[in-house]
């Protein structure tokens, strides 16, 4: 079990504290709230978490293997959904890879990519497009 410690500090902006490390992020409103944000919003840190979840998970089969990953990069362009609830509707994660990496080893992490499990646990409710660059 891992704790992360939330507060509301003031002004729409909370704090969360990674319990095992004590590392601290700050998140905002969102974008289309009160006022323009100064930090992540909720949502944002999602969409923040299936780029990383994706980069780390690639990144140990690589580490595995002796591949470097350097320069490895994901972009993730989150949209909320428009009809009921307010929540994630669509994900567009783009993955760019190292150009010296074969298609072995890129379908290899390819593969490695869909077990993320922030992404397994979204995908009931959003809709997720990994896009291969």
């Amino acid at each position: 079990m891992t704790r992360v410690h939330c507060r509301y500090t003031n002004d729409l902006r909370c704090e969360a504290e990674h319990g095992p490390s004590g590392a601290v992020i700050r998140t905002d409103n969102p974008l289309d709230g009160e006022r323009d944000p100064e930090a992540f919003g909720p949502t944002d840190l999602v969409a923040a978490s299936v780029g990383t979840c994706i980069l780390t998970v690639m990144g140990i089969v690589a580490r595995r293997r002796g591949w470097d990953l350097t320069g490895s990069a994901v972009d993730v362009d989150k949209t909320m959904a428009s009809e009921g609830p307010r929540r994630i509707g669509h994900l567009r994660v783009a993955i760019s890879l190292p150009a010296a990496l074969d298609a072995q080893q890129r379908s290899l992490l390819q593969r490695a990519a869909e077990t993320c499990p922030v992404k397994h646990n979204l995908e009931q409710t959003a809709e997720i497009d990994l896009v291969w660059l």
